[in-house]
This record gives C-alpha cells, sequence and structure tokens, in this order.
C-alpha cells in the first residue's frame, strides 16, 4: 500500500510540466535617454543547456508601467518555456511613449527600444540576430510603440503586434502625459499627424512583416483600433485583428499576450523556413 501511494505521488509530480524559465534584470543605458534604464528578460528552460540561438520577442509595457510589469502582473514568464522564446520587456519610462520626442532632450525611446536594447541583446545573448528572429508587441502605449518602432526599423523585425494600443494618440492630446513628449497639438500637430500609425500603416505594404492587432470590444482605445484595421484593409495590408471581450486590464492582456506572443513565434518561424 505504501510503494503503491509512493508511485502515485511520483506520477502525480511528473504530470506537471516544471517550468524552469530564467528571469534576468539587466541595466541597459543609452545617451539616448536620461535615465539609468533596466529589462527583464526571459529565457527559456533549453537555453542554459543547448547551443541554439532563440528568436527574440520585445513586449513593451503600458503608461504608468516600467520592465516589470509584465511578470509582476501576468503569467507570461511561462510563455518563454511554452514557445521557446527569449522575451525582453524593456523600460520605456512612465509616460514616453516610444518616441523620439521633439520636445524633451534625451527622451529618444523609439531609438533605445529599436537600436540600444536590440543591439545588447543580439551581444550578450544567444539571439537570431536578423530580422526574422526578431518580434515587437506590446499593450496601450506598449502596443502604439511596438507599432511606432516596427514601422521606423523596418529591417529590425519580421513580426509586429499591439494589445488595446493606443494607436491614434491625436484622439486624447491631453491625457497619460501625450503633451509632454509630442509637443502642444496645435503647435505641433504636424509631428502628431506623423505618429498617428494609421496615418503610416502604408509603410507596412512592402515591409513584409507579419502584423497582430487586438482589441477588447470594452476597451476606450476599441474604435481608434477599428478606424486602423479598416485602414489596412483599405490597402490590402494582410494582417491579423481580433477583438475579444474585455476591456482596458491585466485580465484582457494576461490572455491575450498568450495569443500575442504565439503568433509571433509562428511567426517567425515560417520566416525562417523561407529563408532556408
Amino acid at each position: 500500500m505504501i510503494v503503491r501511494k509512493v508511485a502515485l505521488i511520483l506520477l502525480f509530480f511528473l504530470s506537471f510540466k516544471t517550468c524552469a524559465y530564467e528571469i534576468k534584470r539587466m541595466e541597459i543605458n543609452s545617451n539616448n535617454i536620461d535615465k539609468k534604464s533596466y529589462a527583464t528578460i526571459v529565457l527559456p528552460d533549453s537555453y542554459s543547456k543547448s547551443n541554439q540561438r532563440y528568436s527574440t520577442i520585445y513586449l513593451l509595457h503600458g503608461w504608468s508601467g516600467n520592465d516589470k510589469d509584465w511578470t509582476e502582473n501576468s503569467d507570461v514568464s511561462v510563455l518563454a518555456d511554452n514557445y521557446q522564446v527569449i522575451i525582453v520587456m524593456p523600460d520605456g519610462n512612465y509616460d514616453g511613449w516610444y518616441i523620439n520626442s521633439p520636445i524633451l532632450s534625451k527622451s529618444d525611446y523609439e531609438k533605445y527600444i529599436g537600436n540600444d536594447v536590440v543591439s545588447f541583446m543580439d551581444k550578450n545573448f544567444k539571439t537570431i540576430p536578423f530580422k526574422y528572429g526578431r518580434a515587437i508587441t506590446g499593450l496601450s502605449m506598449g502596443g502604439f510603440g511596438a507599432l511606432n518602432i516596427a514601422l521606423n526599423y523596418p529591417q529590425k523585425f519580421g513580426a509586429v503586434g499591439s494589445m488595446s494600443g493606443g494607436v491614434d494618440p491625436r484622439d486624447y492630446p491631453k491625457n497619460w502625459g501625450l503633451e509632454k513628449v509630442f509637443g502642444d497639438p496645435i503647435t505641433n500637430s504636424k509631428f502628431w499627424d506623423d505618429k498617428a500609425i494609421i496615418n503610416n500603416a502604408y509603410q507596412f505594404i512592402n515591409m513584409g512583416v507579419y502584423i497582430f492587432i487586438d482589441c477588447g470590444v470594452g476597451d476606450f482605445f476599441i474604435e481608434p483600433n477599428r478606424r486602423l484595421h479598416q485602414r489596412l484593409l483599405e490597402l490590402r495590408i494582410n494582417h491579423t485583428y481580433l477583438e475579444s471581450p474585455g476591456g482596458h486590464s491585466w485580465g484582457y492582456w494576461d490572455n491575450a499576450v498568450k495569443y500575442q506572443l504565439l503568433f509571433m513565434k509562428n511567426s517567425l518561424e515560417e520566416m525562417q523556413k523561407e529563408i532556408k
């Protein structure tokens, strides 16, 4: 009887996969920003035992967040094991909006993420250091940021996504610190227009990038996301668009990120097959 109980206990534990991902928090500083900055990096369980190179997914936080937001508020870390990818969550500042600010010195978070963080990862980790080995996505401010950075670094990322993205800042000029980094919405209106993703969507036509945009039907950003979706359809740009129940909350993002990262992983693998 005792032997049987021991066997059942062992079977119970063996039936569950032990997550062995590794979380690192590393300082990544740059002349493009004016603060000490960190990135939280999740390595899959096979990383330390393998000589292979890994696809890397850059996952951006939202307004008022930092590099620890995703690991503290969601189960994203286990996805590094499930999908066998490196997940990089850089700090985009409390309200930096992932742009090169025309009015603040050393608030060039577009350059910081698109160039400095990517270069750091390729230099220090076993990444696939090419477009077909990198993807970028994020939530809210980070959804806008991911699309903005991908548009401005077309040779860096093979897939791009947005969850509940604030894709058209012109709709809410007085909110979330936008005016502080974009400048006055009237005197600086050209910059605001230039940064609206809908006005730049045509650039995706020849970029050769996979696109996945999703938003909750109860989200206050749903209408600008719908307009962007329609614009992509008008331009005949292949993309995946998803509306799901939910609002602007971690309950939505914790679920959405599973599908976003799976999409990124599969898209990059498809690109890698094509070049072989």
